[in-house]
C-alpha cells in the first residue's frame, strides 16, 4: 500500500491533501478516517510540527466519517501542536463528523471554526 496518497475518497479510503496558507499548514483529509487510514493523516500533521508549523488547520468538510481512531489522531496532533506553542483549528465539519467530537466531548479541548475561511482569518 502507497503510504503518500491512498486511491480516491471511495468508501473506506482516505486522502490527505497538505498545503500551507501564511502562517497555517492546512491539512484536508478527503474520505474516511479511520484505523485503517489514521496514519495517513498524522503523519502530516506530526511532520508539519516536526518543521515548526504548529498552527495546524485540518479543513473537515470532506471529511466523511471519523471514528475513534481518527479522533485520537487528532487529539495526538493537538497535544504536539500545543506543546510547541502552536494549536489544531478545526473547520467545516459536517454533521455526521461533528456528531462524534459531540459525543466525545472533544469538541471542547478543540478550537471549531465553521468554515475554513473562519479558522484561516482567526
Amino acid at each position: 500500500m502507497d503510504r503518500g496518497t491512498v486511491g480516491s475518497a471511495n468508501r473506506g479510503r482516505l486522502q490527505v491533501e497538505v498545503r500551507t496558507d501564511g502562517r497555517s499548514e492546512v491539512v484536508t483529509p478527503v474520505g474516511e478516517l479511520d484505523h485503517h487510514t489514521a496514519d495517513l493523516l498524522r503523519e502530516p500533521l506530526e511532520s508539519a510540527v516536526d518543521q515548526g508549523r504548529v498552527r495546524l488547520v485540518v479543513d473537515c468538510s470532506r471529511l466523511e466519517f471519523c471514528d475513534s481512531t481518527g479522533l485520537n489522531v487528532l487529539l495526538g496532533a493537538r497535544l504536539k501542536a500545543e506543546a510547541a506553542g502552536g494549536g489544531v483549528h478545526l473547520a467545516g465539519m459536517l454533521p455526521v463528523v461533528a456528531r462524534v467530537f459531540e459525543i466525545t466531548g472533544a469538541e471542547a479541548v478543540f478550537t471549531v471554526h465553521a468554515s475554513l475561511e473562519e479558522a484561516l482569518d482567526s
